[in-house]
């Protein structure tokens, strides 16, 4: 027997949320691996019908789940909107900018890039175990790579993937990772930082003679 109702409380990030039936009720449990992947991630207030099974525990749950009455606000975006990229594209762009102009050390150049890249991966990795139901990869390493230079990796990873995109406390933390890692740069950047930079270059350098590097141009 199919029931109906609508989905009135949903967390994107870990895959789960509760239907509310249209017959009255208490609300009941529904994960994202009871929808059909065809009709995208499930979002607030769509309207559904399901099944109800229990699980191994004994407890009900929604299975089987399609979507109700199919119009695009029902479900999440697969992919971000173009102009939400524009800002850590252009970051990562200009930072190409200035290693070509002499103002940045190709050292800090390969830690943006790299760093985006390995945290848009650990995203993609978090996500992945979010639906399947396995090891989470902590918050915490998230925001440690997004503050060591990997934030427009991240920024990325939240539009494109749809993952922590919805977590208020999550998003809050991150903008201040953003926010601490760009005015580091500026500093070191600045007549004040620049020297700081160079000393710690050099040690690089002296450790491995055949790395090669710039100084900043002041």
């Amino acid at each position: 027997m199919r029931h109906a109702g609508r989905i009135t409380n949903w967390i994107d990030d870990k895959g789960f949320g509760f239907i509310t039936p249209s017959q009255g009720g208490g609300q009941v449990f529904v994960h994202i691996t009871a929808f059909d992947r065809l009709q995208g991630r499930p979002a607030l207030r769509a309207r559904v019908t399901y099944e109800l099974k229990k699980d191994s525990r004994g407890r009900t749950r929604a299975e089987n789940v399609q979507l109700a009455d199919p119009e695009p606000r029902q479900f999440i975006a697969p992919r971000g909107r173009p102009a939400s990229l524009a800002l850590p594209l252009s970051f990562l762009a200009g930072l190409v900018g200035l290693y070509l102009a002499g103002r940045l050390p190709q050292e800090i150049l390969w830690l943006y890039w790299i760093a985006s890249l390995v945290t848009f991966l650990l995203y993609a990795k978090d996500k992945y175990a979010a639906r399947k139901n396995r090891w989470r990869t902590p918050e915490n390493t998230l925001h440690l790579f997004a503050l060591v230079g990997g934030w427009p990796g991240a920024w990325i990873a939240q539009q494109r993937l749809r993952h922590k995109s919805s977590k208020h406390s999550f998003r809050a933390i991150f903008w201040i990772t953003v926010a601490v890692n760009c005015g580091a740069l500026a500093w070191i950047l600045s007549p004040e930082g620049a020297p700081w930079l160079e000393s710690m270059l050099t040690a690089l350098h002296a450790q491995w003679p055949h790395h090669g590097g710039i100084q900043l141009a002041r």
